[in-house]
């Protein structure tokens, strides 16, 4: 039983909290800008627990959905020849149980917002199954999962507006740009494999000029950071502390970037869970200030 519960952890990377907090991350900022504060806190931390608790649940999900996609690929490659399906540790058919039973978990979860939550939520599915196979014909893997991972925020949004507005969709957009820089540095990590088995990636397309790419990513993000505070009328201290994710992304993730080094792109990666935590705060600071 306990090398099932190992196999399992390692399928759906529970070891590695990282995936399914940059997945949480756009949630919360999405229920913070939505929510009004002069009500119960309540609300507030039971809805950020129901979109921390689908974060883990559609991650897993994720995972093993991506690991039987790349089942044949992730042998190949050094950092993930001993996932469990490529090692054939557990079969693509239990794998395949396994995503169904968190997925009708992640369903119950659903069903406690509002029916416009729900409807928008089961429309975004097949982008959870189309983003394995997309690193298979175009270089914008990395986009596919900006637009797939930061769907959260207007989720967030509509769980408490019931509506959507430009607001939410800014900050997606600038979001989803977050995530194709962070995703980017991450894929160095495995560009020397990915260019010879033929995968494709941002990483490989702008190898050349990655410094220049990833910042511009983030520029955009940063942008959309500004004109989330202008549409929602906080004032000057809100913009004063965006100072810290506006170094962070501009010197330390991008500047001082070793694309030679995996330990030095896994860092850099890693440091955006840091970076969630700091922009919720901020935006916290907007909307109580």
């Amino acid at each position: 039983m306990s090398e099932k519960v190992k196999i399992f952890i390692e399928l759906t990377r529970l070891n590695k909290p990282i995936g399914f907090m940059l997945l949480f991350w756009p949630c919360v900022w999405g229920l913070t800008i939505s929510y009004d504060f002069s009500l119960s806190l309540n609300t507030y931390f039971i809805y950020a627990f129901l979109f921390f608790s689908g974060s883990v649940l559609m991650r897993s999900a994720g995972c093993i959905v991506n690991d039987i996609s790349d089942r044949k690929i992730d042998k190949l490659v050094e950092r993930t020849k001993n996932r469990p399906i490529a090692s054939e540790k557990i079969s693509v058919f239990n794998a395949a149980i396994y995503a169904a039973i968190l997925c009708l978990i992640a369903f119950l979860v659903l069903i406690n917002f509002n029916k416009f939550t729900i409807y928008m939520a089961l429309l975004s599915m097949p982008l959870a199954f189309i983003y394995p196979l997309m690193k298979r014909f175009t270089y914008w893997p990395q986009l596919f999962l900006g637009i797939t991972f930061n769907y959260g925020l207007v989720l967030a949004w509509i769980s408490i507006q019931n509506e959507v507005s430009i607001i939410p969709i800014i900050f997606y957009l600038g979001a989803t740009f977050w995530t194709l820089g962070y995703d980017t540095i991450y894929g160095y990590q495995d560009i020397n494999d990915d260019e010879i088995i033929g995968v494709k990636s941002t990483s490989i397309k702008f190898k050349n000029n990655p410094k220049k790419f990833i910042s511009f990513c983030y520029i955009i993000f940063l942008i959309s950071l500004f004109l989330v505070g202008y549409k929602m009328n906080f004032n000057y201290l809100y913009y004063i502390t965006l100072v810290v994710p506006l170094t962070h992304l501009l010197i330390f993730q991008s500047l001082k970037l070793n694309i030679e080094s995996e330990n030095d792109c896994l860092r850099k990666f890693k440091s955006n869970n840091l970076l969630g935590l700091i922009i919720l705060i901020i935006l916290l600071v907007g909307k109580l200030t």
